[in-house]
């Protein structure tokens, strides 16, 4: 070795075991882990062609070749058939490892090279490992009639349109021969299934299942679905979505010839998330047990009636959805609520959605659903109420039937603290009027109402009665402002811009608060250059806003 030059070592010193070990550490991330469960269980939200990460090592000599090889099922080692792969000249000259066929969100139909080459893949089934095809519907109708028998080590198996295909009537049908034995992800989306799918009864491994129902035709009863679960011991994520709702009389009347009688344990449930209508869900969740979910969304169409009281019993017997922090929003189009486990927990165990317009009706339909959940909020001690005020419609859906916006309150009967948006207290003030100041929101300690950054006037004496109820029934309430930024300072401004003036706003808990801290000057800047702009789309960029002056408040910029 030339002097001067440092003493190097060969890696090819490591002997194999080591050599393993430092593979083992090379694979990236395949199917979603890190990510959060959903995606995890559905084998990850990137493209799978990660798969070919072992491609290079195998070409840096013969020793690492062979023992690659040798070891491809502890490496979990696959060959990837995606869109421009040489399927057949790729089978003639690999190794026999396990096929991974994957056309992720495409939005284009598949060429006839690749048509040919998916076809020629699917049909060794004692190979292929993973299947999934997001695609448009005429390329999904070409490749599953190639589907059927048996494919003896496939587990992951996901056939959906693409994100933003607008096709929504086409209906697809598996083979009824199909068997995946070792299955442990199905996700399908706008699929005719058969009562007696062999598919979903012999997946008995089965730890996600997802049925996306387009098509009306598509729909299967309560009774159905509840024979499909009862061979999944398994399962750790459950989702069901019907994308147009179902007449409740529908699933009433519809009695199939072979109903369960004995509850579907689910011991190891963790994620349930149902859309579609009340009728469906309540028909559902009384026969299954599942102790250990953890997260639980819901998404119903608009309807008249939404009492769940079957809900209410099936949520008191798992362990985990217990509460102590909740958050509406009333938005254009839908009301949700997210409702979380403690104060600072970022990730919500309840979601609850309803698609609906006007705040009287939004309300409405919150109050009847979190009446017959009612004891499930008894210790609830965080409330926020949120309301989009860029989209409401006329001011005669706005005006709240006072009894409703009452009735939605009481559930909350041990909340210390709420934060309730300038939008939402005029009605919140004459709600509080009907009652005597004690039987609504009788724990309360503290009131926050938020105002929009530059808001008119300060709304503080509205709440003066109140107030003054509490004070003299020895029960005072401390009354806190909070002024939040104009969504067209979220949008423009940049990080160089960060400085004094606190502005702060609530994300995702009642308690959790980002402070932002901005000049007086940019903010004002941008607002009225967002508004002059009428909503046009912008850019951020120093020469949009321009060097900001100094004041004694506001220190000058760091660059």
């Amino acid at each position: 070795m030339p002097i001067g030059f440092p003493h190097t070592t060969s890696i090819h010193i490591l002997d194999n075991d080591s050599l393993l070990h430092v593979f083992n550490l090379y694979r990236p991330f395949l199917l979603g882990e890190g990510q959060h469960d959903y995606a995890r269980l559905m084998g990850g939200v990137d493209p799978w062609v990660g798969e070919h990460w072992w491609y290079k090592l195998a070409q840096v000599c013969q020793r690492w070749r062979k023992l690659i090889l040798e070891s491809s099922l502890s490496l979990g080692l696959s060959l990837v058939c995606t869109e421009g792969t040489p399927v057949a000249d790729m089978l003639a000259h690999s190794p026999l490892l396990p096929l991974v066929i994957d056309y992720y969100d495409k939005h284009d139909e598949i060429t006839a090279e690749d048509e040919e080459g998916t076809i020629l893949a699917l049909k060794q089934r004692d190979r292929v490992r993973r299947i999934r095809l997001w695609m448009p519907p005429m390329s999904v109708q070409k490749l599953i009639v190639t589907i059927d028998e048996e494919y003896p080590i496939l587990e992951y198996l996901v056939i959906m349109p693409p994100s933003r295909t607008k096709d929504n009537s086409t209906i697809f049908k598996l083979p009824d021969t199909l068997q995946a034995p070792h299955l442990r992800c199905l996700s399908l989306s706008g699929f005719a299934l058969p009562t007696g799918s062999r598919l979903l009864t012999t997946a008995v491994g089965l730890v996600m299942l997802e049925l996306v129902m387009i098509h009306p035709s598509t729909y299967f009863h309560p009774n159905t679905l509840l024979r499909w679960l009862s061979s999944m011991p398994q399962l750790k994520a459950l989702v069901i979505h019907f994308s147009s709702p179902v007449p409740n009389h529908t699933v009433e009347r519809h009695r199939p010839h072979m109903p369960i009688t004995a509850p579907v344990a689910l011991p190891n449930l963790r994620y349930f998330w149902f859309r579609g209508i009340r009728a469906y869900l309540e028909a559902v969740v009384p026969r299954i047990t599942a102790p250990r979910l953890t997260k639980l969304e819901i998404t119903f169409f608009n309807q008249v009636t939404f009492s769940v009281p079957r809900l209410l019993q099936f949520m008191n017997t798992t362990e985990n959805l217990r509460f102590k922090s909740a958050n509406f929003e009333f938005s254009y189009n839908r009301v949700d609520v997210e409702v979380y486990p403690h104060e600072e927990a970022e990730m919500s165990a309840l979601h609850i959605e309803v698609d609906c317009w006007h705040l009287d009706w939004q309300v409405s339909c919150m109050a009847q659903i979190f009446n017959s959940l009612s004891p499930t909020f008894s210790a609830v001690e965080h409330l926020a109420l949120e309301h989009d005020t860029h989209f409401w419609s006329s001011k005669e859906h706005n005006e709240v039937d006072h009894m409703e916006f009452c009735k939605l309150l009481r559930p909350f009967s041990n909340v210390k603290t709420l934060i309730i948006d300038e939008g939402l207290v005029e009605e919140f003030c004459r709600c509080l009027r009907l009652d005597a100041p004690l039987e609504l929101l009788s724990e309360l300690q503290e009131l926050i109402y938020r105002l929009t950054y530059k808001s008119d006037d300060d709304i503080a004496d509205t709440f003066s009665p109140f107030i003054d109820a509490r004070q003299n029934a020895g029960r005072p309430i401390t009354l806190a402002r909070i002024e939040t930024l104009h969504m067209a300072v979220y949008f423009l401004y940049p990080a160089s811009l960060v400085r004094s003036a606190t502005l702060v706003s609530r994300m995702h808990s009642p308690k959790l608060y980002h402070t932002l801290n901005l000049t007086l000057q940019g903010a004002d800047y941008l607002l009225n250059s967002f508004e002059a702009a009428t909503f046009a789309p912008i850019r951020w960029s120093p020469a949009l806003v321009g060097p900001l002056p100094r004041s004694d408040s506001s220190p000058a910029l760091e660059t």
